[in-house]
C-alpha cells in the first residue's frame, strides 16, 4: 500500500467524519447458554460490506454442502478443531486454534468441529454489492438438517436474538 498526500474537500472531509461516526469497537465474549441450540453465533460488528461473528458450536457444524452467493468469508479457529469440506466430502483441510481458511463467494463447502471440545470460529465476510448479498445455496436442498441455531448480539451483552 502507498500513502498519497492529498487536499480534501468538504465533501469529503464530510463523508470522512461520517464514517469515523460509524467506528465501532468489539469485544467478544462467548455465551454462557446456548439454550436448546447446538451452535450460537455472536454478531461482534459490521458494516454493509463486511461483518465479524463468531460461531460457537458444542455439536456438529455446517453440516449442509453449500455456497454463498456474493459473500468471501474468511474462518479462523479460537478454540477447538474444524475440518472444512468440498464436494463429494473432499477434505480441505483440518485446522486448530490460529488456523483457518478462506471461502470465496461461490465455492461449496461445509464444516463441522472436529475435537471433543466446543469449537469457536471466527468468521469475517466481506460482500460484493453487485450481488444479492450472501445469500445461501444448500446443493442438495434435500439434505438433512440439525443444526439449531442461537443468535446472540455481541455489542449489547450477547443478549439472544430472535430470528422469528
Amino acid at each position: 500500500m502507498t500513502t498519497q498526500d492529498i487536499e480534501e474537500t468538504p465533501e469529503q472531509a464530510a463523508q470522512h467524519e461520517e464514517a469515523e461516526r460509524r467506528m465501532m469497537g468489539f469485544k467478544y465474549k462467548r455465551p454462557e447458554s446456548l439454550g436448546d441450540a447446538n451452535k450460537g453465533l455472536v454478531r461482534l460488528a459490521g458494516t454493509d460490506l463486511m461483518k465479524g461473528v463468531v460461531q460457537v458450536i458444542e455439536d456438529g457444524g455446517e453440516n449442509v454442502l453449500h455456497y454463498h452467493e456474493g459473500m468471501d468469508s474468511f474462518w479462523m479457529v479460537l478454540r477447538g478443531r474444524a475440518r472444512f469440506y468440498g464436494p463429494g466430502d473432499k477434505l480441505v483441510g483440518e485446522y486448530g486454534p490460529m488456523e483457518g481458511v478462506v471461502t470465496p463467494r461461490g465455492a461449496r463447502y461445509w464444516f463441522e468441529k472436529a475435537s471433543d471440545e466446543a469449537l469457536e470460529l471466527l468468521q469475517v465476510a466481506s460482500y460484493d454489492m453487485r450481488s444479492k448479498g450472501a445469500r445461501r445455496f444448500a446443493v442438495d436442498p434435500e439434505a438433512p438438517k440439525s443444526n439449531r441455531n442461537q443468535w446472540f448480539d455481541g455489542q449489547n451483552n450477547n443478549q439472544p436474538i430472535n430470528q422469528g
